[in-house]
């Protein structure tokens, strides 16, 4: 087990996970590092890449985009690290430029422990994937299918992971008090 704390966040869409994570954040040492995985796509992505510059801006955090291959990623320092999000993070890893598709559970999990490896604390930020009970086509089932494993395996390894609803933590396991 890695010398460092992880912290797994999860909810629904637009429920406060980031604004919570960027506070816990703000709790640790420097250096802080954001590892943005969301690549831009179309004007709704560069809207909400933009809002989320805005809302670290003078926080202290060097952002770093990673789109795939975390495992790759050699960080300058130990640090606080916030990742955002396992969700584009496997699609990013998952889908090709042709809608082709690969599991990539080994390749998320695998990048998610080396970044533990280099943090003192690692703070991942998921979405709550599944619930709804629509049917879905085959890809998005897929997708939906191995963001559930790797939560899960997250989850096992995490020390602490919290649910947020409307802005509100809720610790599923063990205790922020203790962690922060």
């Amino acid at each position: 087990m890695p010398n460092s704390r992880m912290i797994l966040l999860t909810g629904g869409s637009a429920c406060g996970k980031s604004s919570y994570g960027e506070e816990l954040c703000m709790k640790l040492p420097f250096p802080r590092y954001y590892i943005a995985a969301m690549r831009p796509f179309g004007d709704g992505s560069e809207e909400k890449i933009a809002r989320h510059r805005r809302l670290r801006s003078g926080k202290g955090f060097e952002t770093i985009e990673r789109y795939t291959d975390l495992q790759g990623l050699t960080l300058p320092k130990r640090g606080t690290v916030l990742l955002e999000c396992i969700c584009n993070l496997t699609a990013n890893e998952m889908f090709d430029e042709n809608g082709a598709w690969t599991d990539p559970y080994e390749t998320v999990v695998a990048g998610v422990e080396a970044l533990r490896c280099q943090s003192d604390t690692l703070i991942v930020i998921t979405n709550e994937v599944g619930t709804d009970s629509r049917a879905y086509d085959p890809g998005t089932r897929a997708y939906m299918d191995v963001i559930g494993r790797i939560n899960r395996t997250i989850a096992q390894r995490a020390d602490v992971v919290c649910e947020l609803v409307c802005g509100i933590p809720l610790a599923v396991k063990g205790s922020l008090e203790e962690t922060i």
